[in-house]
């Protein structure tokens, strides 16, 4: 048993709460106390018989300290770039004359199917590497540029293996061979949806977490996308959605309806849909950088004023946003989304474990995962200042990665 003390924290967000002068006690990989340093106890059943056991201390110097960031969208498993497509994009061309010319996911697909598995590991474990040294300690990491039933299982093969790692955040694998209607599939979509709703089971038995799938009226109709999700909870996954049609398709009000794990509406969302999220309490994942690439800004600051629960993701993808960095999306967030800065690092804290379903991170509380940044500066406004505030410290359950 190993109990660590990290005392003289300046600012301390819990993930709930803002402290002022605060401590911690970690018991091997867990929180065991935490609150302001004068109230630091002598003596904590279970923990120790006196605080002068402890056996390290790390004074902090009076910095900032956070829950390890949660990173609840992103696409990390892919090969090649799609630098080209993206200055089409910048010189203002349209999606259709990108695909025309060899563009868009499927032109990920041909790269990834053809890279081996080892150079597909090492760039994945690359990006994972940047992920946690940013303050990430846990990432949502989506499947969905293989689009067959074997690499796609081997996608989250892959990334459970690479989670054992030192050094590397812990993942939620969300299976998303419901990305898009890959081309041996063409003019045949319902045979693709019907094949992806049979590997379900497998990707479960693979170490899934979660199936995503990208409802727009040019992929996966709400139909596809309600059968899709259903499959996947039956068989024990959590369920995601990228809400890509426009409202009259319906697609956020059946994640609603659907009770999804969560959401994240890409393109246009209505005052309805804000109704019908609040309703169902089902949380918004908002991805700021997708947003601001795409130039669009989906409700977020109505959304939250309607109670519904935000978490934050970094959309990192091939296509459009290039970063790993959870920070820049927290500083982008405040500018877009007209978010607090509190509201933001909740959102990128317990809101984004909250859209994954987990209860033992994204916040530094008893019994939570000692996941936990310290950060370059000594107040919670830095992240909407520096545009990618950067870490001094980084404990993924209690050791030091950083």
């Amino acid at each position: 048993m190993t109990v660590r003390l990290l005392t003289n924290i300046g600012r301390l967000w819990t993930g709930t709460d803002l402290l002022s002068n605060a401590a911690m006690l970690v018991k091997n990989d867990r929180i065991a106390w935490v609150g302001p340093a004068a109230e630091l106890p002598q003596y904590l059943p279970g923990v120790i018989e006196d605080i002068v056991d402890v056996d390290e201390v790390d004074n902090l110097g009076g910095g900032l300290v956070t829950p390890g960031l949660v990173d609840a969208h992103c696409h990390p498993v892919y090969a090649g770039n799609r630098y080209a497509e993206v200055a089409m994009r910048a010189g203002g061309a349209t999606h259709a004359e990108i695909a025309s010319a060899g563009g868009g996911v499927a032109s990920t697909v041909t790269v990834t199917r053809g890279t081996d598995p080892w150079t597909l590991c090492n760039a994945v474990r690359e990006r994972l590497r940047h992920w946690v040294l940013s303050g990430c300690t846990t990432v949502e990491a989506k499947t969905g540029y293989h689009l067959t039933r074997d690499g796609e299982l081997a996608d989250i093969r892959l990334l459970r293996s690479l989670e054992q790692e030192p050094g590397m955040p812990r993942l939620h694998a969300t299976f998303f061979a419901a990305h898009a209607i890959p081309p041996e599939y063409f003019g045949r979509p319902h045979d693709y949806v019907e094949a992806v709703g049979t590997w379900l089971g497998d990707a479960a038995q693979a170490g899934a977490d979660g199936v995503d799938v990208l409802c727009d009226h040019q992929q996966f109709s709400a139909k596809d996308a309600q059968w899709l999700l259903a499959a996947g909870r039956a068989a024990g996954l959590q369920t995601h959605m990228h809400a890509c049609a426009k409202p009259r398709h319906g697609a956020v009000r059946m994640a609603s309806e659907a009770q999804c794990s969560s959401v994240t509406p890409m393109d246009e969302t209505d005052e309805e849909d804000v109704l019908a999220l609040s309703k169902t309490g089902t949380p918004v994942v908002a991805c700021p950088l997708a947003a601001l690439q795409e130039r669009n800004s989906p409700p977020i600051r109505a959304l939250l004023d309607h109670g519904v629960p935000v978490g934050i993701g970094t959309d990192h993808n091939p296509g459009q946003s290039g970063s790993m960095s959870l920070p820049l999306a927290i500083t982008v967030a405040v500018a877009m989304f007209n978010m607090s800065v509190l509201e933001a690092l909740r959102a990128a804290t317990v809101g984004g474990a909250h859209a994954l379903g987990m209860t033992d991170r994204g916040m530094l509380a008893p019994g939570s995962y000692a996941d936990i940044v310290q950060w370059d500066a000594d107040h919670e406004g830095a992240f909407a200042w520096a545009y990618g505030l950067n870490t001094l410290r980084v404990w993924r359950g209690g050791e030091t990665i950083r």
